[in-house]
């Protein structure tokens, strides 16, 4: 895709302003890139989520994934123990995974904050904007074919534009910061688990997900 195509085709979601990468850093180890990463912002201070969390809780997985999946921010389970998806919506989440053939241990999991909101509430506009620049390092350190964004937040964090997840679920759109990876919406697993006659289209938009990775895009 062009860059007359990729602006034309983010003009249709409302994102008027567009940041592309012309050059993307290769990062041979990963996972050590990954970790002086963390180090840097393990003590951040940047908003007033560290003065309630127990720690920053940074992504998880296989850093060589071509898909990465973010979600919104830690709930309790994952400020007690330290990684993204491990409650009950991350536990429905890697039975989905497993049941499409799509393994957790195979892909890469983050979340767009790094620390939980009180009462698990959505991050608001200041702690997104503190933790942005840490997600889109994360990002650009893995340099995936697609992210999955999980629920209109991380949506929102990613495409920098409110989304109504319900129409545009299923659908790709190119990374303003880097228009060859490709941005898949789908709903969050917390949605699901109150909402279960979403189901059948949330692993429809995995199994989707999972043909569109193969295909190589």
């Amino acid at each position: 895709m062009g860059v007359k195509e990729t602006v034309k085709a983010l003009s249709v979601i409302g994102l008027g302003e567009v940041y592309i990468t012309r050059k993307v850093k290769s990062y041979p180890d990963k996972r050590q890139a990954l970790r002086a990463l963390f180090d840097s912002y393990k003590d951040c201070t940047k908003c007033d989520l560290h003065k309630s969390r127990r720690q920053v809780v940074f992504g998880d997985g296989n850093p060589d994934s071509p898909v990465v999946f973010v979600g919104e921010a830690p709930g309790e389970e994952e400020d007690i123990q330290g990684k993204p998806f491990v409650g009950r919506a991350g536990r429905y989440l890697n039975e989905q995974l497993k049941r499409i053939g799509m393994p957790r241990e195979t892909v890469y999991i983050t979340n767009v904050n790094k620390c939980r909101p009180p009462g698990n509430r959505k991050p608001n506009y200041i702690e997104m904007q503190a933790c942005l620049p840490y997600l889109r390092k994360e990002l650009s350190i893995i340099n995936p074919k697609v992210i999955c964004c999980l629920g209109a937040t991380a949506a929102e964090g990613i495409l920098g534009k409110k989304i109504q997840i319900t129409k545009m679920r299923g659908q790709l759109f190119p990374y303003p910061y880097n228009p060859s990876i490709k941005v898949f919406l789908t709903f969050h697993p917390a949605f699901i688990l109150r909402n279960m006659n979403a189901e059948d289209e949330f692993i429809e938009d995995l199994t989707k997900l999972k043909e569109i990775v193969k295909g190589g895009l």
